[in-house]
């Protein structure tokens, strides 16, 4: 008796990569990856301040907390950041 099996077509084996840039630094990052030509790669941005987030080289954008901070930063205090992110959970997990 012979089975039949069936490998699966290498399309169908590519993971999906999503690198996610937090914050000013995490922004930096993704413009960098960006301008090296980095492919197969999805980019998403996310920051509280919304001037540093309209620098960002990707379309992908999430502005975090705008109820929280106003569109400013987080003044390097965690906790503003993790309300933001808090905030902004619905939008992340649609990036996922």
């Amino acid at each position: 008796m012979a089975i039949a099996l069936s490998a699966p077509r290498a399309t169908e084996l590519k993971p999906r990569i999503v690198v996610f840039g937090i914050g000013g630094a995490g922004g930096n990052a993704v413009n960098n990856m960006i301008e090296a030509g980095l492919e197969g790669v999805e980019f998403v941005v996310a920051n509280t301040d919304a001037q540093q987030l309209s620098f960002s080289k990707t379309d992908r954008r999430i502005q975090l907390g705008v109820q929280v901070t106003q569109g400013l930063g987080a003044g390097a205090h965690p906790e503003v950041g993790m309300s933001a992110a808090e905030e902004s959970i619905p939008e992340i997990g649609e990036h996922l």
